[in-house]
């Protein structure tokens, strides 16, 4: 062999073992994300890799793309700025970092899209929302058989603007009978009525409706379960007020299940003369004006304790095989995550006081801060549940809304830099639970707030009388006719 070959092989394997010991060292030294590309792959992981508005048809002067103005709207709800343009401005200087497209330059167009196309892009990301719910799917979609979905109201704060007066206030008319009453001047508070459906299992918001502060958060239900798409064993699970006739039957007519807790404004009708609440069993509801029309509803009445309080359930679910009475009670108390929630947007969020001055642009404001929240929250308990190191107990109870929005908030203000090895968004949305060290002292508040005396009264049981002779005939020819 030739020297020259010889030198030439010599350095060739000399070129060979400086890459693989290359190869060796970058294999060993973790790899550095930045938060840019974190903030990318969250977003990339909600929205998915397809355009979910590729079906939808926006008029054609319209140069951009809802898919970027969806992610803007996104980070936008994600800015800590006190001031609603300040908010704006820091969403446009992080969306050029991000490489979205920029789609508006200007405040004004930016809430004027969002406002304007607000009924195609709200219900699509609420879809979404849902179908990846379902994808994490597992233990936590479902809780003995059935897909169980919370429901309650709250409100929150408006500007005293007119407009926000004119849209949020109560009527006058109630407003005049109030003052009459009470002899003082009303002042008026302008607040945004939220009517949310909850996802019991992975403790998200599923769905919601919003109104003016005297909105019907029973109407609003009702609404949602006539013309929303549910699982077929959804169990819809609602507090003391969410009671009717006709609303327990939207939801039965559909296929779906109901459970509530009913006092002493419920009227019910016992098949049994001696019928013993404390044993439960089955009741019907059929009111008077019904009795003509309208079939009887059959339901299991409950009474469970909660803590010291006697509470009385009732469901349209009739067999104790499928849905037990310690079900019951622990669904019920399950539900009480669904207040964790509000005060989660109100409080942690900063969004007790809404900031946009026009009615419009308040509910825009307002339906894109819950969507960001429940974005969060579904990244935060996806990472938890995919992570090795959970605590095996592990529940989305355990899920941490601060910390989670913490993390969002420290790589959102640094896009640029490279995150610390375990430090980068994923790791730190996989670590944000709430603290489980044993305390020394109850963390329970010194000062109690004053109970209203309505609160103090003690819950009354719903009435159970015994089926009339008259009822019982109209009760007979309805099976009969159902049997035929």
């Amino acid at each position: 062999m030739s020297r020259k070959k010889s030198a030439k092989q010599a350095k060739h394997s000399q070129t060979r073992q400086r890459r693989e010991k290359k190869k060796a060292r970058k294999a060993k030294k973790p790899s550095k994300r930045s938060h840019k590309q974190d903030t990318n792959r969250a977003l990339k992981q909600f929205f998915g890799i397809g355009d979910i508005f590729a079906n939808y048809q926006f008029h054609g002067n319209i140069t951009w793309s809802a898919m970027e103005l969806c992610k803007l709207a996104l980070l936008f709800s994600f800015s800590e700025k006190q001031f609603i343009t300040d908010a704006f401005d820091e969403t446009l200087k992080r969306g050029r970092q991000l490489a979205i497209g920029t789609t508006h330059t200007t405040y004004q167009g930016f809430m004027g899209a969002l406002t304007n196309y607000g009924h195609i892009f709200v219900p699509l990301m609420i879809l979404r929302l849902q179908q990846q719910m379902q994808k994490l799917g597992g233990e936590l979609w479902e809780i003995s058989g059935f897909v169980p979905i919370a429901f309650d109201g709250s409100r929150n704060s408006a500007a005293r603007t007119r407009s926000n007066e004119l849209e949020l206030c109560s009527s006058k008319l109630r407003q005049k009978q109030a003052a009459a009453k009470s002899k003082t001047v009303i002042d008026p508070k302008p607040q945004a009525w939220i009517t949310l459906m909850w996802h019991m299992g992975f403790r998200l918001p599923w769905n919601w409706r919003l109104g003016p502060s005297d909105s019907s958060e029973r109407a609003h239900v009702q609404e949602m379960v006539e013309n929303d798409n549910f699982p077929e064993n959804t169990l819809f699970v609602g507090d003391a007020g969410f009671v009717g006739y006709d609303f327990w039957m939207t939801m039965v007519s559909r296929g779906y299940h109901f459970m509530v807790r009913v006092g002493s404004n419920v009227k019910l009708i016992s098949e049994i003369v001696d019928f013993q609440l404390t044993e439960g069993g089955e009741v019907l509801c059929w009111p008077k004006g019904k009795q003509g029309q309208q079939p009887p509803l059959r339901l299991r009445l409950v009474q469970v304790k909660i803590g010291n309080a006697e509470v009385y359930l009732l469901t349209s679910v009739l067999s104790p095989a499928r849905l037990s009475v310690e079900t019951m009670a622990e669904l019920y108390k399950k539900r009480w995550g669904i207040e964790i929630e509000f005060r989660g947007l109100k409080q942690t969020l900063n969004g007790q006081k809404l900031r946009c001055r026009n009615v419009d642009r308040l509910y825009t404001e307002l339906h894109w801060s819950i969507l960001a929240m429940a974005v969060a929250e579904l990244l935060a308990v996806s990472e938890q549940l995919s992570n090795p190191d959970r605590d095996p107990n592990y529940t989305p109870k355990d899920r941490s809304l601060a910390g989670t929005m913490r993390a969002l908030y420290d790589c959102l203000d640094d896009l640029h830099t490279y995150a610390l090895e375990g430090e980068d968004l994923f790791s730190r949305l996989a670590r944000a639970v709430t603290d489980n060290y044993e305390r020394n002292h109850s963390k329970q508040a010194r000062f109690k707030p004053k109970v209203s005396e309505k609160k103090k009264k003690k819950i009354k049981p719903p009435e159970v009388r015994p089926i009339e002779k008259e009822e019982r005939e109209k009760l007979q020819r309805i099976d009969n006719n159902t049997a035929a």
